[in-house]
């Protein structure tokens, strides 16, 4: 099969699985939701708070669509792991790099895009309940937290797509991703100091913030977080190689 080919039938296989599909969409609807339910009721007040950060206050509701980003990556890859299904994949594309490259290709374009769209998406809806507190994307650094938040969604949903292709199973990844950004590495950082920038959640948010702190600085923050994406799915292709179907 040509590399069209088999992009294709990939984008065909992803958009005939309703969970990879409905976690996709969840990405967009997640993240929309939160935004509308906090701004609603407590964006106003909350930015009237000395420590108020405007630019990443307004990505709020990301920490929670990074969270179906994570779900979008495991289940799409763990869809060939049920009922023999890669083994049917790799009678079709005896390649397997070229049947790994094709996959990783559309679930990440996909992460993209619908990370693009939620991140402008959430950050426009939330100012429209800020009144007097509202910014645009004409605020500094605003336009860059933007598109950097769409960048980060598709970067953890590879981490997780990755991490898959390892573990063969999306329960296990989810097992063990979800509790690592809601509560491991709030703890991690509260006792590793600086070091703690270098996780991939906590790296990847530098670029939500206006004026980060720490050596790392916006896009060097989310280099961070791309680097733990590129080891998750090289070590997914080095396990796709060596092990049986």
């Amino acid at each position: 099969m040509s590399t069209t080919a088999v992009l294709r039938s990939e984008w065909i296989k992803m958009r005939s699985v309703r969970s990879v599909v409905g976690s996709l969409t969840a990405v967009l609807l997640v993240t929309l939701a939160i935004t509308l339910l906090a701004f609603s009721t407590i964006g106003q007040s909350e930015a009237k708070s000395a420590d108020a950060e405007p630019v990443f206050d307004a990505f709020y509701a990301l920490n929670f669509g990074q969270i179906a980003a994570i779900s979008f990556g495991a289940t799409a890859l763990s869809s060939e792991y049920l009922n023999g299904a890669l083994r049917i994949s790799l009678a079709a594309v005896p390649r397997r790099n070229l049947f790994y490259a094709a996959k990783i290709a559309v679930v990440g374009a996909s992460a993209l895009a619908v990370g693009l769209v939620t991140s402008f998406s959430a950050f426009l809806v939330g100012q429209l309940f800020m009144g007097k507190y509202a910014i645009d994307l004409r605020e500094p650094g605003a336009l860059r937290a933007a598109f950097g938040g769409g960048i980060y969604l598709a970067l953890m949903a590879l981490f997780a797509a990755g991490l898959t292709v390892v573990l063969r199973s999306a329960v296990a990844v989810l097992s063990l991703l979800i509790p690592f950004v809601l509560i491991v590495a709030f703890v991690v950082g509260s006792v590793a100091g600086g070091a703690a920038q270098y996780l991939p959640d906590r790296a990847g948010q530098l670029v939500l913030h206006q004026n980060p702190g720490g050596s790392l600085g916006p896009w060097g923050g989310l280099g961070v977080t791309a680097a733990w994406a590129a080891a998750s799915l090289l070590a997914g292709w080095w396990m796709l190689r060596r092990r049986d179907a």
